[in-house]
């Protein structure tokens, strides 16, 4: 496998397949990131259940073997995202769904060698304060850290968009690290993600140059839409060089949407 085939701003990229070439079946999209010369790719959790037959899950493992790619992040189970849901750490009540999948991220990322998984929050139920959500969570994200801490892996914890994910209480970066220090949890850190950051008016330059030692992961796409870089305003540029200047040296995951039909024509701003 040749390693570090696509690269930007002297940062390694990977394609998110959950995201990237929608014009595809799931299981073609890895093959597809080859091809566009990526050695590596991310992907959200692939099922709308924490734990899959076993066929599903050796098939999307069986598509990475055979497109010879890392894969170098993904989500724990967070719920049934195209109804809108976003993560079930802060859900006492689903935490047994979770704690299995757990259990199943921790196997993938033994057999993979993966070692980024992003732990949705979770939106807040009615009557449920953002100090409560906190002491909900933190328990099964000490448990998360435990199932890939063993192989080195890191949970990430990532704010989101306002508007766009429901009653989610992490938006900025503030919130997330307020809420990663109340954890005190070793082996968690920040997903740094610039369309949800941006979207929110988060100085992303400023951010990064301030946190890069809390970032564990960095995802792009632009704002407005979410598209490639270049397709909206966000000095994407000057975010990509001041993490690398302030000594970010990990990935960063191409997580958009393309403007284009097909996603290959997208990828000008890696030129």
């Amino acid at each position: 496998m040749k390693e570090h085939r696509v690269r930007h701003h002297g940062l390694d990229v990977s394609a998110n397949v959950s995201i990237l070439f929608p014009e595809l079946d799931y299981l073609d999209r890895f093959a597809a990131a080859r091809d566009a010369g990526f050695d590596a790719v991310e992907s959200w959790w692939p099922f709308p259940v924490g734990v899959p037959p076993r066929a599903g899950l050796d098939a999307v493992l069986a598509a990475l073997d055979g497109a010879g790619l890392r894969l170098t992040g993904l989500n724990f189970w967070a719920g049934d995202m195209p109804a809108g849901q976003r993560g079930m750490a802060i859900h006492a009540e689903r935490h047994d769904e979770l704690r299995a999948n757990i259990e199943l991220v921790g196997e993938v990322a033994e057999r993979t060698g993966c070692r980024h998984f992003n732990l949705l929050y979770g939106q807040l139920a009615p009557g449920q304060s953002a100090e409560q959500a906190a002491e909900v969570a933190a328990g099964v994200f000490r448990e998360a850290t435990a199932a890939v801490s063993a192989f080195g892996g890191t949970v990430l914890l990532e704010p989101l968009a306002r508007g766009l994910n429901g009653d989610y209480p992490i938006t900025t970066v503030a919130e997330a690290l307020a809420v990663l220090d109340l954890m005190d949890t070793e082996g968690v850190s920040l997903l740094f993600d610039t369309f949800h950051l941006g979207h929110n008016g988060e100085d992303l330059v400023a951010a990064a140059t301030a946190h890069v030692d809390r970032i564990g992961h960095v995802q792009v796409a632009d704002d407005p839409g979410r598209g490639e870089p270049g397709s909206g305003t966000l000095p994407l540029d000057e975010c990509l060089d001041a993490l690398r200047e302030a000594g970010y040296s990990g990935r960063v995951g191409a997580e958009y949407k393309p403007t284009t039909p097909d996603t290959r024509d997208s990828f000008g701003w890696l030129a």
